[in-house]
């Protein structure tokens, strides 16, 4: 694949730069709470600033469904954005026309403007290609640094190539090296842990860690879920945790790849779903169909560790239980996330982890500076994984 990146740039000071970012992150009371997804974007912010390029970023946040919505203004993006660059970085009040061509006039050499929501017209999920180059207009080149929302054909993704001379930038280069190594050629032995509540939805990752991996860990509720396909009837599948799912599908998985795959041998339960619920460990034949599985247990954790630790590389998307309700139910992701850590830092393994549930737990516990890398993808990290091609990232290679 012949991509561009900014490395090759030269003498663009002066030049307009329509960078895309992706900077769909939570936010909570109008303060964005998790920032890693903005710090990850700031290499290329400031190598693009040294080069004098005149920057304005365009990203998405949240649904808006193509309207207008104060609710997901990316004002509270900018100001974060300002405090990590340690420079006001202003919010224009749209993405395309007037405001954007007003804000362009205004700029000096390594300024930085951010976009209003592109989402809040409907050209930009519609790949609407006059939408696309109205986003183009005025701009030299096009930087496309959001690996997150690569797997998406936007028209902030993949429409504005047909108008701009693409580049790629540092993260979505080193999102591409990182995953390519660990897909095409890793370290072996090689241990996918795939976890989560949808199975229907990581069957794609769990057929694709089947073929490249030496040991696949279905953790979470996709663990549960394949032991009551395989007959466990005392695991009800009707909890509001788990997805309904084809029977047929996972016991085919398991016919191809069962003398790879690692399932739970107990959970965490509660008597209701709910972050209050008292916290009681049994068995997976003992669980009960009142039970509601929220966490692996302690057998199911240093099973997984056990298997890690002949591992020489690591894929992990989707942490094993309710991470986001500490303490009770994220015992078991916070343990796996110590683990990987301790063993990546001694150099024993490379760690590979995507997903944003996933590294907020390597947040939460502190660990997301001691994994190999940290990926800022969900649906592209795997669909990437899984081999499937990303808008994206095709439109810079055309």
């Amino acid at each position: 694949m012949n991509i561009k990146t900014i490395s090759e740039l030269s003498d663009i000071a002066g030049k307009y730069i329509l960078l895309r970012d992706d900077f769909n992150v939570q936010i909570t009371d109008g303060r964005v709470v998790n920032i890693f997804r903005i710090e990850q974007s700031l290499p290329t912010i400031r190598a693009l600033k040294e080069m004098g390029a005149r920057i304005a970023i365009v990203a998405h946040l949240g649904r808006p469904d193509g309207k207008r919505n104060p609710e997901y203004s990316l004002a509270p993006v900018a100001f974060a954005l300002s405090e990590l660059l340690g420079e006001p970085v202003p919010l224009i009040s749209d993405c395309i026309g007037e405001p954007v061509a007003d804000a362009r006039q205004g700029m000096q050499n390594g300024d930085v403007v951010l976009l209003e929501n592109v989402r809040f017209h409907p050209g930009e999920e519609q790949n609407d290609p006059e939408f696309a180059a109205a986003l183009a207009a005025g701009f030299d080149i096009f930087v496309n640094d959001a690996f997150a929302a690569a797997h998406r054909a936007h028209a902030s993704v993949a429409g504005v190539t047909k108008f701009l001379p693409a580049y790629a930038g540092e993260l979505l280069a080193d999102e591409i090296r990182y995953l390519t190594q660990a897909v095409r050629n890793p370290k072996r032995p090689l241990v996918g842990l795939i976890s989560g509540a949808k199975i229907k939805s990581k069957i794609g990752i769990i057929k694709a860690f089947g073929k490249m991996c030496d040991h696949v860990i279905c953790a979470g509720g996709i663990g549960t879920g394949m032991l009551a396909a395989m007959g466990a009837k005392n695991l009800a599948m009707d909890a509001d945790n788990l997805e309904k799912y084809d029977n047929n599908v996972v016991l085919e998985i398991m016919r191809e790849f069962g003398d790879k795959i690692i399932l739970p041998l107990d959970k965490g339960v509660g008597p209701k779903w709910a972050k209050d619920a008292p916290r009681t460990d049994k068995m997976m034949a003992d669980i009960l169909p009142t039970d509601v599985p929220m966490d692996e247990g302690p057998m199911s954790v240093a099973e997984y560790e056990r298997v890690i630790s002949g591992a020489k590389t690591l894929v992990w998307n989707g942490t094993v239980g309710m991470a986001e309700w500490p303490p009770v139910w994220s015992a078991g992701t916070f343990a796996l996330a110590r683990y990987i850590a301790q063993r990546t830092r001694s150099g024993e393994l490379e760690s590979i982890v995507g997903g944003g549930d996933t590294i907020a737990s390597l947040e939460a516990t502190g660990t997301e500076k001691d994994v190999t890398y940290a990926s800022t993808g969900g649906g592209a990290f795997l669909e990437f994984i899984e081999g499937k091609v990303l808008p994206g990232i095709a439109a810079l290679s055309e």
